[in-house]
């Protein structure tokens, strides 16, 4: 016969599988990270001194920039390759900000990226914390210079397509009868939007925001001086987006709250489509495709350039670290040559 401490033993060994099939029903679920009230608070005092910004500049003025937004919780991996797109490019056309997640401990790049750190706070995938985060380097950049008339969201996965100057004269070279329009991508026609729309349960977002305004889009994006002012000065729906998700598996607030906000503001001001290159084929819990260096050649960079029917692609993502070295191969003679 078998002892009882043999027996007791074999027992809690056998229990383990038990234990992992049914603790997501028995223990308590993951409890996104939350927005604190001093971070509220210290968000909300940005936003009002930015909300006061100068609201654009006139069409005839000599040197709009663009300001380019770098959201990260790693190392910036493709800062060489931004130092060739900005290579002997006039520092009157840009400004770069860059929001670390400050929980990770991130190199700072040196270069072009020196001093260009803003004030940051924690950030998670799938919560609210991404919206504050983007919203905090929009209303830096406003408050920084008056001149920034385009504000770039890219992050740390993300490279250039194209050279500078192609971006530049593509963004501003334009009839002054036209009005500058923000590349955003909003849509009302994606799978799972209604599961997405009731994650936080089913009527809370209402009545702001009725579920046939509920939109989606990607959380990159290229927005007007006029529209980054929409954005930190906005305090209704942001009280809807920052509540807590019931439903985690349908929690992706960074792709609804600026679609569904700019499309309720100015619809007709947005083209409704993103200029960053993403390829969701064969995603993994809502991780886009992450390219390898087997991938990387010329054709693939021609390919990823190419128009989506509406604007062309400017960035692309997502590519891993070890991507940099083929990357800075193809740098001068495809990515930067138009």
């Amino acid at each position: 016969m078998f002892n009882s401490t043999f027996v007791l033993s074999f027992a809690i060994l056998l229990s383990f599988p038990l234990l992992f099939l049914l603790a997501p029903t028995i223990l308590p679920p993951r409890r996104p990270l939350q927005i604190s009230l001093p971070d509220e608070l210290d968000d909300l005092a940005l936003f009002r001194r930015a909300a006061l910004a100068e609201s654009g500049i006139s069409d005839d003025h000599p040197s709009p920039k663009i300001a380019f937004l770098f959201l990260t919780n790693t190392n910036v991996h493709f800062a060489p390759l931004w130092e060739l797109f900005f290579n002997n490019t006039d520092k009157s056309l840009y400004k770069i900000y860059i929001h670390a997640d400050p929980s990770w401990k991130i190199e700072p790049p040196g270069g072009i990226f020196s001093g260009r750190f803003i004030a940051a706070k924690k950030t998670t995938r799938a919560t609210p914390s991404l919206i504050s985060a983007a919203r905090r380097l929009i209303a830096t950049a406003l408050l920084d210079d008056p001149l920034n008339a385009y504000f770039a969201l890219v992050s740390q996965h993300c490279i250039p397509l194209h050279s500078f100057k192609f971006m530049y004269n593509s963004l501003f070279l334009k009839p002054k009868s036209l009005p500058y329009l923000s590349f955003i991508e909003i849509s009302s026609d994606r799978p799972l939007l209604w599961e997405r729309y009731v994650a936080r349960g089913e009527t809370i977002m209402l009545p702001e925001v009725p579920f046939d305004r509920f939109k989606m889009g990607s959380q990159f994006f290229v927005l007007t001086r006029r529209h980054a002012l929409v954005v930190v000065r906005d305090r209704r729906l942001w009280r809807k987006f920052k509540f807590p998700c019931r439903r985690l598996q349908s929690c992706y607030p960074e792709e609804h709250y600026f679609p569904t906000l700019l499309s309720m503001e100015d619809s007709q001001g947005c083209t409704h489509c993103t200029l960053t290159r993403v390829n969701w084929t064969g995603s993994v819990d809502g991780h886009p495709h992450t390219y390898r260096p087997e991938e990387i050649s010329a054709r693939l960079i021609h390919i990823l350039r190419g128009s989506n029917s509406s604007c062309w692609f400017m960035f692309a993502r997502k590519f891993s670290p070890d991507c940099l070295p083929l990357l800075m191969d193809v740098a001068k003679d495809v990515i930067l040559k138009d």
